[in-house]
């Protein structure tokens, strides 16, 4: 992990205990982890990708809205949450780097520290129609 946090350490373990995909981030939206739920869902296990830098992760899914335009890294939720500082939600569309096309549903929520610092954030999302 790239911060030493105490809350980020919290939210990976978190994140590997859930059954439900999550991928979390910090406070420049660069990747820090997604969990083994969330690997069927992004074509790859997560000890392949590694850390991203936001500028690659926004675009490597390919993040399209339902008409197939791609979508701006500053429309996606993780990057909303950690712009705005409230919880965003969206649908859209992906490629997995398997290649295979996806629709999900993506709720994103900013990760406030004590003392309201900015720690990241975290998405939890699904494949739309498994809900």
């Amino acid at each position: 992990m790239a911060q030493n946090d105490v809350e980020l350490i919290l939210a990976r373990q978190l994140a590997e205990y859930l059954g439900l995909p999550i991928f979390i981030v910090d406070p420049a939206g660069n990747l820090l982890f997604y969990n083994e739920p969330a690997e069927p869902l992004l074509g790859m296990r997560f000890e392949e990708t590694g850390e991203m830098r936001a500028g690659e992760w926004t675009t490597v899914w390919e993040p399209t809205d339902d008409d197939g335009a791609p979508l701006p890294p500053a429309a996606l939720p993780l990057m909303r949450a950690l712009d705005e500082g409230k919880p965003a939600h969206r649908g859209f569309c992906i490629r997995g780097l398997d290649q295979v096309p996806r629709r999900i549903e993506v709720t994103a929520l900013p990760l406030v520290g004590i003392a309201g610092r900015t720690l990241g954030a975290m998405a939890i999302f699904w494949e739309a129609g498994t809900e």
